[in-house]
């Protein structure tokens, strides 16, 4: 796969999210291992409609099945699926293709997206920054690789709770402050 400066700077600019918020304020307490180890795969992809966004997934969940030293790969789109029904709409899709695909206990999803909210919630609660990223991302995760880190770790279903408390203890000011979300 050639990267474009574009994708380079999409990269970059993910790569910064992660860093920032995602390590920095420990919101997934295992994502820092896998940076240092240089295990995250990077894929930006042009899709803006389902179908396209789809092969994208089918793609990664191929590489994933050929690459073992990859543990996780994050689907970045870099034009497409701005709006946020749209991009549940993807993620149910997605989500779907796992099902029936053969994929069910093997890969997962998780979801950022920049304009992410929590169902139920108001869309100016600090919390939905748990899961606000630059760009509408599909995160696919190995179920294995997941369920070994989460045996060493200590409550790991505090986890979203914590995560939620911090958010909203930094307050929305905070993340408007320090991200550059599209």
């Amino acid at each position: 796969m050639t990267i474009n400066t574009q994708q380079t700077q999409i990269i970059t600019s993910v790569k910064k999210w992660i860093n920032d918020v995602i390590i920095d304020l420990n919101f997934c307490p295992f994502a820092k291992k896998e940076v240092i180890r240089d295990t995250i795969r990077y894929c930006v992809s042009d899709a803006v409609y389902e179908n396209k966004a789809l092969d994208t997934v089918i793609n990664e969940l191929s590489t994933l099945d050929n690459l073992s030293e990859i543990q996780t790969t994050l689907i970045i789109f870099s034009s497409g699926f701005s709006d946020f029904d749209r991009y549940l709409d993807l993620v149910d899709g997605a989500n779907e293709f796992i099902e029936r695909g053969g994929y069910r206990g093997l890969y997962q999803i998780a979801t950022f997206h920049p304009d992410y909210c929590f169902d139920g919630e108001n869309s100016n609660d600090a919390a939905n920054y748990t899961n606000r990223s630059p760009y509408p991302i599909l995160h696919l995760l190995r179920e294995a690789s997941l369920e070994q880190v989460l045996k060493n770790y200590p409550n790991p279903e505090n986890i979203p709770d914590n995560n939620i408390t911090k958010a909203r203890e930094l307050g929305v000011n905070y993340f408007k402050k320090h991200l550059q979300i599209k």
